[in-house]
């Protein structure tokens, strides 16, 4: 009987000196580095990248709304006539103007905590549903002040560089541009960001409109 159990346990006790004699990790291949990209793919990355910083700074459905319609309003950047053309404009400006319009909305959170938007006015807060009314000094706290032009007019300028890193809307108006108006193309908008969002720092705003993040008030 102990021959048997000798004769088991010796192919066991094998085994397992040969697992405990292995490294815990085998000697992996080396992978290979990533593959170089080349000039333009940095560039399309740069464009990408850039772009979604500055649709940071602007209401959220705007900008989502132009990213979707402006490859079908465009052909994908062939804009085949003159109506393609037209509608892309009629685009550009209703996402401008949306741009504009929500920096002059506000929110505030009424009884039951729910969240009421409203658009500011010279005098106060006009709530878009109308279900709600508030007090006067409370919704005079909400009256329009120039940083609202301010902010209003630098989301403008903000979407307007975002079109020029749309290749799509580029290549619809202007299909082979030179050397030099490439350049500028990239470097405009860049520079266009840049500025902007510095000047949205510093001077700021307490409105949370529609697309912008929600008050807790």
């Amino acid at each position: 009987m102990d021959n048997i159990k000798e004769e088991i346990a010796a192919p066991i006790e094998a085994a397992l000196e040969e697992q405990l004699s292995r490294p815990l990790l085998e000697d992996q291949p080396v992978t290979p580095g990533k593959p170089k990209k080349t000039p333009r793919q940095k560039a399309v990355r740069k464009t990408f990248k850039m772009s979604a910083h500055l649709a940071n700074l602007l209401p959220t459905g705007s900008v989502l709304a132009f990213q979707i319609l402006s490859p079908v309003f465009t052909h994908e950047g062939k804009c085949h006539s003159f109506v393609s053309q037209s509608m892309t404009l009629g685009l550009l400006g209703i996402c401008g103007l949306s741009c504009f319009l929500v920096c002059l909305t506000d929110s505030f959170r009424d009884e039951r905590g729910k969240v009421r938007y409203g658009l500011a006015t010279w005098r106060g807060l006009w709530v878009i549903d109308g279900s709600v009314t508030i007090p006067a000094e409370e919704a005079a706290k909400y009256s329009l002040k120039l940083v609202d032009f301010f902010h209003a007019f630098l989301s403008i300028v903000v979407f307007s560089a975002i079109v020029l890193f749309d290749q799509n809307v580029v290549k619809c108006f202007y299909l082979n541009p030179s050397d030099e108006a490439k350049e500028l193309l990239q470097t405009l908008p860049i520079g266009v960001g840049v500025i902007c969002s510095l000047l949205f720092v510093a001077f700021p705003t307490n409105r949370h409109g529609i697309g912008f993040p929600l008050s807790r008030r």
